[in-house]
């Protein structure tokens, strides 16, 4: 790492300590000498074995559910259906004002997913488990689904999570999140070119080498400690409590030490059921995902669909950007409305438009739920927003990067979503970046500062 101080020296100190100083991660010693403990090499003595029943159907009516077949199976000591769980219908962001409630537990007259919990079953073993999770029927009927997000949008959809009543996530702003700045008509009208372009992705599963899971231990008193690889510890927690209706100073959550997540494992879905395994039987409780589930049941990084329209100037100004963005949430929100929203604050890019249109929003599909990964709600935006920006210069003739540098927000810039920039250094970066990679820029672009006061 090579520190350039001769950016913003005046308002910059000069006492750091850590940046630019080699630094050992604290727990690198104790995973390459095999002494780190993941919850999974915790086991205790008579500790059960948790097994989903999962729907077969991405949408479909329970009808009946008949566990008289598995009860009998060797092994089993419980099975939990939905009439079971304290506070069936939950939503993670609840905890942060965005509802409503929306998700089951386990899944009460209803099955909105392929894969979507229904029955949990705990047995001795894990085999017997699944054994007794096979002989589990249900009867299902099968009702229409929709797995396109303009689709699932069009009047007469199948609606997919009645919780909602639409098959969007309604904000403060309407059906989309909503951001507007300037008159983007005028824009386009007063603009050289106008280029409208659509980029698509498909969801991302993240394959951590760890799969999800938790392994609950009773401590009397009604207390219960649960040893997981949350990455969001006390949303789990609280969350839990809120399941559970048990105060949260009953519950000790220990984590910490996630085998691979990439924000995959922030979603609150085996914690809550094994608890209230072990509550229910007094004894320990090992809920695991398989392979197989972590690649179907688990939250992918949500497909995304955005459309840009923007206006140009012959010089290099963009004077006008349109974006409509859609987010797949599948059938529930957890949090993709967070996702969706961030992405209308992001669409405008590291850019100064003058006049700005955005429409966001968050779609509900009978897809299995998306959720977070790696920056979700701007990562796909930004790889729309680049390659925009590339076909842009290539229109009017321009080389990319000087393009860039013409419309990069400086400090005292106005966003669009009217928060003024502060310390962008993006000029800087970009000059950096033409200096490492020998991209040459014309003199005038290697002067400039993000100082609004600079050249």
């Amino acid at each position: 790492m090579e520190l350039r101080k001769n950016y913003f020296a005046d308002v910059r100190k000069d006492d750091l300590h850590e940046i630019g100083q080699p630094r050992a991660r604290s727990d690198s010693p104790g995973h390459v000498t095999g002494k780190t403990a993941f919850f999974a090499d915790r086991n205790f003595p008579g500790m059960l074995h948790l097994k989903m029943v999962r729907s077969p159907h991405h949408h479909a009516r329970i009808r009946s559910i008949d566990t008289s077949e598995a009860e009998k199976h060797p092994g089993v000591v419980k099975i939990l259906t939905a009439r079971d769980v304290p506070h069936n219908v939950y939503t993670i962001l609840i905890l942060i004002q965005i509802g409503p409630e929306d998700e089951t537990v386990l899944a009460d007259g209803k099955v909105r997913w392929k894969g979507e919990a229904v029955v949990a079953v705990l047995a001795e073993t894990e085999r017997a488990a699944q054994e007794a999770a096979a002989k589990v029927k249900i009867d299902y009927e099968v009702l229409p689904a929709v797995f396109d997000m303009e689709e699932a949008l069009k009047p007469g959809a199948p609606l997919v999570n009645e919780y909602h009543g639409q098959n969007y996530y309604l904000y403060d702003s309407g059906e989309c999140r909503k951001v507007r700045f300037g008159d983007v008509e005028a824009g386009f009208a007063g603009a050289d070119y106008v280029l409208e372009q659509s980029y698509q992705s498909s969801p991302i599963e993240h394959a951590p080498t760890e799969t999800t899971g938790c392994v609950v231990a009773p401590e009397g008193n009604d207390r219960f400690t649960c040893y997981t690889n949350t990455q969001a510890m006390f949303f789990t927690l609280d969350n839990a409590s809120i399941i559970l209706q048990m105060p949260g100073n009953k519950l000790h959550f220990v984590g910490g030490t996630v085998g691979g997540g990439f924000g995959g494992k922030v979603d609150v879905i085996v914690e809550p059921i094994a608890i209230l395994g072990a509550k229910l039987t007094g004894r320990p409780v090992s809920f695991i995902y398989s392979r197989e589930e972590e690649m179907q049941i688990s939250s992918p990084r949500a497909a995304e669909k955005v459309v840009i329209k923007d206006g140009v100037m012959k010089d290099g100004r963009i004077v006008a950007r349109k974006v409509t963005g859609y987010t797949d949430a599948g059938a529930y929100s957890r949090h993709s409305p967070y996702g969706a929203q961030k992405g209308a604050g992001h669409y405008p890019g590291p850019y100064t438009i003058p006049n700005v249109w955005i429409d966001t929003y968050c779609v509900y599909t009978n897809r299995t739920p998306s959720s977070a990964m790696r920056g979700f709600g701007v990562t796909i935006g930004d790889f729309a927003l680049e390659v925009q920006m590339d076909k842009l210069a290539r229109l009017i003739g321009m080389d990319p990067l000087e393009f860039r540098f013409i419309n990069a927000y400086r400090d005292g810039d106005m966003k669009a979503h009217r928060q003024p920039t502060e310390g962008a250094a993006l000029i800087e970066c970009m000059q950096e970046a033409s200096r490492a990679a020998n991209w040459p820029v014309a003199e005038k672009y290697m002067t400039m500062s993000s100082y609004a006061k600079g050249a």
